[in-house]
C-alpha cells in the first residue's frame, strides 16, 4: 500500500509495533529481545494480523535489572532466537508498505534503523503525542494507564489472551486500540495520517 499522507485514518492500513529491550548497562548497549505488530485496516484492528517474534541476545550479556517484561523466564528461547537481520526479510513488507506506529516512537525508530540500515522508512505516528492531544488532562500517559483510563483494557486482553503490560504484542495491540479508539471519535475519525504523523 502506498504511503498517502492525506488518506484520512479510517481508510488507512497502519503498521503498529513495539520492542521490549534488554536495556543499557556499562559495557552494554540496549538491545531488542522481543517485537510485536499488528496491523490496523480502516479503522480497525486486523486480528488476523498479530505477529510476534523473540530476538536473539547473547545468553552472557546481563539484562539491566531494571528492564520491564519477562526476559528472565525466556533466556534460553531468546538466545536461541532469530536476530533481528534474520528476521527482517519476514517482516519487511508490514514495516516499509504503510505508515508506522508506536507508543513513544523514539525506540521502535532506533531499534528498525539498526535492523534495517540502507532502508528509509515512511511516515511515523506516535500514540503518545496523540493522545496528549486527544486527550488533555490524564494523570499519566503511560500506555498501561491509558488503555485502562479510556477502558481498553478489555479489547487488548481478548486479542492477546494470557499477556500483560510490557510484552512487545501486548504493547503493539494497545497502541493500536488507542488508534482504533481515536477513530471512533467524532472530531478525529477523518483526520489524515500526514496530520497524525505532524503531531
Amino acid at each position: 500500500m502506498a504511503m498517502d499522507s492525506s488518506m484520512a485514518i479510517s481508510n488507512a492500513e497502519i503498521t503498529v509495533l513495539d520492542y521490549e529491550s534488554t536495556g543499557s548497562l556499562n559495557g552494554y548497549p540496549n538491545e531488542p529481545w522481543q517485537i510485536g505488530v499488528v496491523s490496523l485496516k480502516q479503522g480497525k484492528i486486523d486480528s488476523e494480523s498479530l505477529f510476534e517474534s523473540l530476538l536473539r541476545v547473547d545468553p552472557e550479556r546481563p539484562f539491566n535489572p531494571h528492564a520491564p517484561g519477562r526476559h528472565a523466564m525466556l533466556r534460553s528461547e531468546i538466545a536461541a532466537a532469530p536476530t533481528p537481520h534474520e528476521l527482517w526479510p519476514h517482516i519487511m513488507p508490514r514495516l516499509t508498505r504503510s505508515p508506522l506506529c508506536a507508543h513513544n516512537v523514539a525506540t521502535e525508530k532506533k531499534f528498525i534503523r539498526a535492523m534495517a540500515p540502507m532502508h528509509k522508512f515512511g511516515l511515523w505516528m506516535d500514540t503518545l503525542r496523540i493522545a496528549r492531544r486527544a486527550w488533555p488532562g490524564c494523570a499519566s500517559y503511560a500506555l498501561e494507564d491509558l488503555i485502562v483510563l479510556l477502558d481498553l483494557q478489555p479489547r487488548v486482553e481478548q486479542l492477546c489472551p494470557g499477556r500483560v503490560s510490557h510484552d512487545a504484542l501486548y504493547d503493539a495491540v494497545a497502541s493500536a486500540a488507542l488508534l482504533e479508539h481515536l477513530v471512533g471519535q467524532p472530531e478525529w475519525g477523518r483526520v489524515t495520517v500526514g496530520e497524525l504523523a505532524g503531531l
